[in-house]
């Protein structure tokens, strides 16, 4: 059953659930804005009393480039005599002059599960800060409601009544690249006034080349782009020798980009943050150490239970995550009698069920205690139901404020918490692809998620098989070989 109505503890007793925190946290380290009115976006003034001081600090560009986006913002968003004249425009022409529009818009549109959304979002808000453009998403009924709107005095939602809301009469990147094969000069009169791009991963996509300057070179003075996307393709964006310089003044550390643009953008809902707050100060809060395990089970019908218990016993047992169990004493002896808490997020009940009636029925040899908690159990994956999303939501923040983090690899929904968190996971092997007398898990090499199909080829068209080799801080992933991601200077020694 879901914890909505799990009592509210008491403000009185808020200091058993902050942790070490400060002021200068509570804004992120200036890279959030103070004007926003906290009744409206509770989490947004709240959310540091949840975490520990965080060392990954934004850098002063970073947060220069978000003031100017900022300001971007206010003037061309929806409902502002730029945004008016700018949509009429590209509504209106078929052809580009470059003289109508006074603003340029990336629309992100939306694909796949919760996780996929989140960290293409991210990515599509970094390549609208690249590109001076102005991010709108098209949200529906199944997501609304999960976030604080993330600029001040605008929305970031596009208006229901635009013609973009479909894109069945724009024209696809794809089938303009084919026109403008035979094109030697393409000037501005020859590029539409919106495009549509798939940036989405399927077997018979062919390679759109968009991490190459000369497809950056011809997007750059079309209008609106609309971009269906289910990737997080920030690696790609580095990629790009246009973007790569801005991209290393931003983010000095190359594996905290999601960790800025997650804390900056995905502020929960005052519906979401109650959930939140209210299950981590009943479970969470008295614990001293916090243990997330998220288990998302890709081929059940392949994938017995015990399989996936046996890997994940394995993993938080050889790694001294949880301790091992007193088979030999009913009774603990031992003073040690101090509390982990351990948050497991699955669609499957029997992980939760299993894991707590281990800790139950036998102590364990180090004399802790295990508490286990799983907030909802809902079978399978469900698409277009807005609280199945309410709940994956809750969940993936709950388990961002972990101390220790174990997910399954390949896993979107757990690459959310990690980069909330800040944190290098645990990554459970899949059972299938588990090896004889290979460890059950390892830990990523950063919070950062992995850009699961990464391009294939280089700008030349060439095979590209190590861009690891041209890109120093992208590494393959450890849970997806045709996967990059980023990582820090530290990761590469």
């Amino acid at each position: 059953m879901w914890y909505i109505n799990v009592p509210l503890v008491s403000s009185t007793n808020e200091e058993s659930v902050i942790s070490i925190s400060n002021e200068k946290d509570k804004f992120h380290d200036g890279l959030l804005v103070s004007e926003f009115d906290e009744a409206s976006c509770i989490s947004r003034f709240q959310s540091h009393l949840y975490r520990k001081v965080s060392h990954h600090k934004p850098s002063r560009y970073l947060i220069s480039k978000v003031r100017n986006y900022e300001e971007l913002h206010r003037r061309c968003g929806p409902n502002t005599i730029a945004y008016n004249k700018s949509m009429a425009y590209i509504e209106n022409s078929k052809s580009n002059n470059g003289d109508g529009t006074m603003c340029k818009y990336i629309v992100w549109s939306p694909t796949n599960g919760l996780g996929n959304r989140i960290i293409s979002m991210a990515a599509t808000f970094l390549y609208a800060i690249l590109t001076n453009r102005v991010l709108l998403v098209r949200f529906g009924k199944d997501i609304s409601g999960l976030f604080c709107e993330p600029f001040l005095n605008s929305t970031w939602m596009l208006p229901n009544n635009s013609p973009f809301w479909k894109q069945d009469h724009i024209e696809t990147y794809d089938s303009f690249l084919e026109k403008g094969r035979s094109k030697t000069n393409k000037t501005k009169e020859d590029l539409p006034s919106a495009l549509f791009l798939y940036h989405q991963y399927t077997k018979e996509d062919p390679e759109n080349f968009f991490h190459c300057d000369h497809t950056q070179d011809l997007l750059r003075d079309i209008p609106l782009l609309i971009m269906q996307t289910d990737q997080y393709f920030v690696p790609s964006l580095s990629m790009i020798t246009s973007f790569n310089l801005e991209i290393n003044k931003m983010f000095p550390e190359k594996d905290t980009i999601f960790y800025h643009l997650g804390h900056y953008l995905f502020h929960p809902s005052n519906a979401a943050w109650g959930l939140i707050t209210r299950f981590y100060k009943t479970y969470l809060a008295k614990a001293v150490e916090r243990i997330g395990l998220q288990i998302r089970v890709f081929d059940p019908q392949v994938t017995t239970q015990k399989e996936i218990m046996d890997l994940v016993l394995s993993c938080t047992i050889k790694n001294k995550i949880l301790p091992k169990l007193d088979t030999q004493n009913s009774l603990s002896y031992s003073k040690n009698h101090t509390l982990k808490a351990v948050l497991v997020a699955s669609l499957y009940p029997e992980y939760g069920q299993n894991l707590r009636a281990m800790y139950l029925n036998k102590p364990s040899v180090s004399g802790e205690l295990i508490g286990v908690y799983q907030p909802s159990h809902e079978k399978q994956q469900k698409f277009h139901d807005n609280m199945h999303d309410m709940k994956a939501w809750t969940e993936m923040y709950l388990l961002s404020l972990s101390d220790v983090l174990i997910t399954s690899s390949f896993s979107t929904f757990g690459y959310v918490a990690q980069g909330l968190g800040g944190l290098k996971p645990w990554l459970l092997v899949r059972p299938h692809m588990k090896k004889p007398n290979s460890p059950s898990c390892e830990q990523d090499l950063s919070s950062e998620p992995c850009f699961h199909f990464a391009p294939m080829h280089q700008c030349n068209g060439m095979p590209q098989k190590h861009f690891a080799s041209s890109f120093p801080h992208l590494l393959q992933c450890k849970d997806f070989n045709r996967g990059l991601k980023l990582v820090s200077d530290s990761a590469l020694l």
